[in-house]
């Protein structure tokens, strides 16, 4: 199978990690950033952010199309809503245009079977989340619908998280890795709810069972 690579695809390295249908606000006000973003909206075309960690650029990134342009300022700066798109793999950098860029490859899910079990128990537990982070029982079928990508957008994780959801090129596998996220952040909001509880109480907090 022939691999179609996009080159001067613009890239926006960052201390975040997107994700597909996430919304990032964004401040640009980078000389090379404000001439990409100016590119991007002249051509309604996407740019790249890409997970600037310690170790480094990582290889996978989220491709996002400008939602919305909030501010536009007398200096060329600019506040506005991205939304992530779709995954990709960089495959070259390239350092010939005003701003980064790079020759990347889009990323497909590897064929499968959907698997109910792994949805359903990813529906429930995002449920089980939000209504105990909002005291607001969300609608099931909205629910029902959400994907992976799409659960995880509204929640905050931490980049490693975020990056190894990116990188799976399996909807079950996301499904399966947003669960253990899910129930995890449970437990953390139960504990914290424990915690303030019994500080109100008596003013001490003990970690015990």
């Amino acid at each position: 199978m022939t691999v179609a690579l996009v080159k001067d695809f613009p890239l926006f390295p960052l201390g975040l990690v997107a994700l597909p249908s996430e919304l990032v606000p964004l401040h640009i006000f980078e000389e090379r950033y404000k001439t990409m973003i100016a590119r991007c909206l002249e051509e309604e075309s996407e740019f790249g952010i890409v997970w600037l960690a310690d170790d480094g650029l990582r290889p996978i990134g989220c491709a996002c199309e400008i939602a919305e342009v909030l501010e536009r300022m007398p200096d060329g700066r600019v506040n506005l809503v991205a939304r992530g798109t779709r995954p990709f793999r960089i495959e070259a950098r390239q350092d010939q245009l005003a701003y980064p860029a790079g020759t990347v490859e889009f990323l497909a899910d590897r064929p499968e079977d959907p698997d109910a079990d792994a949805a359903d128990a990813a529906h429930a537990a995002y449920a089980d989340l939000v209504e105990q982070a909002t005291d607001k029982v969300p609608d099931a079928e909205e629910v029902a619908g959400m994907t992976a990508y799409e659960m995880a957008a509204t929640v905050e994780f931490g980049l490693e998280a975020k990056q190894g959801l990116l990188d799976l090129r399996s909807e079950s596998a996301r499904l399966r890795l947003v669960t253990r996220l899910f129930r995890a952040a449970i437990k953390r909001l139960d504990f914290i709810d424990r915690a303030q509880a019994r500080a109100r109480s008596n003013g001490k907090v003990h970690f015990t069972a």
